[in-house]
């Protein structure tokens, strides 16, 4: 089967799954008559979804070629050079999975998008009783607060991470299919191991959403100020924007990673209460230590990420 007639399944279309879906689209779009028998981005772009709302929309908006309401109806089609794309909410990544090991040849690459990579090893692990050959595992690091269909975004994964968590049981083949698959629509991809992945997570996205979600409900519930929000500040707005994501897709997240995420947390609460209590005795040579500490990391960060986006632009 040549690539021109190879299919892209996503299963969810959802932010992520939506999102890698119309980047498809709309690079098959841009690329018209000069677009190769043998491009990747000549793929069918099919979406399998609960609802029929969902996929009549869809449909409509372009973001996918055909919309099914379940993968049954299209698994015969599937052979090798297939790709499924599994970009459903963490715990329902198991019954994905599970459809998945009934229904499809072993030749149809897998891959899934979910931000912890330990649960989702074990469920592929627990449906075929190994890792076969076909999962790839994966994580593209891209979001936004908004969610569902409706915030697809084509340029979504464009100069974003994308981590692969490739095991020694992964196929050669398959993992370069995966590859492909995200430089196809802009991403940067890299491999990490599954442990590492779920614990630098844990830090950098899981902890900073559980801050934000816990203060919004702290202070939506201080019956005794009324003007929080009315009179918060930018800085308020800007860290708590993502405690308008999709509250589904982050009980999973926590519920999944929950190991490496308290870890995370009891370290966070120690430095809580080791700044509460310099505050508390106005300790000014700590204040000011940890607080100098924190702008230098955060101004290194800061240049890291300009001269990433630097050196691309110089690409």
């Amino acid at each position: 089967m040549t690539l021109s007639s190879s299919k892209l399944v996503i299963i969810g279309l959802g932010l992520i799954g939506g999102s890698l879906a119309s980047a498809y689209k709309s690079r098959k779009k841009l690329a018209g008559d000069s677009l190769q028998d043998n491009s990747d981005v000549n793929r069918e772009i099919i979406g399998v979804v609960r609802r029929q709302q969902t996929a009549d929309f869809a449909l409509k908006e372009g973001i996918v070629d055909r919309a099914v309401l379940s993968l049954k109806e299209i698994a015969d089609e599937l052979t090798a050079g297939d790709i499924v794309f599994i970009g459903v909410p963490t715990l329902s990544v198991p019954e994905s999975i599970a459809d998945i090991q009934v229904l499809l040849d072993s030749e149809v690459t897998v891959t899934d998008g979910a931000s912890v990579k330990g649960s989702v090893l074990e469920a592929v692990r627990h449906a075929y009783g190994e890792l076969p050959a076909q999962f790839v595992p994966g994580h593209p690091i891209a979001g936004s607060e908004k969610s569902g269909v409706m915030a697809a975004n084509p340029d979504l994964y464009v100069d974003h991470r994308v981590i692969l968590t490739p095991e020694k049981e992964t196929g050669d083949d398959h993992y370069r299919r995966i590859v492909t698959m995200w430089e196809t629509v802009g991403a940067e991809v890299l491999t990490m191991p599954v442990q590492e992945h779920d614990a630098v997570l844990a830090a950098t996205s899981h902890l900073p959403h559980a801050i934000a979600y816990s203060l919004v409900d702290t202070l939506a519930n201080d019956s005794e100020n009324e003007n929080i929000f009315r009179y918060a500040a930018g800085g308020f707005r800007d860290f708590t924007r993502i405690a308008s994501s999709d509250p589904t897709m982050w009980h999973d997240i926590m519920c999944a990673n929950s190991d490496e995420i308290l870890k995370t947390i009891d370290l966070f609460q120690n430095n809580l209460m080791n700044l509460r209590q310099a505050i508390a005795e106005k300790d000014s040579e700590t204040l000011l230590t940890v607080f100098k500490r924190a702008k230098t990391a955060r101004d290194l960060f800061s240049s890291l990420v300009n001269e990433a986006a630097s050196s691309k632009t110089d690409e």
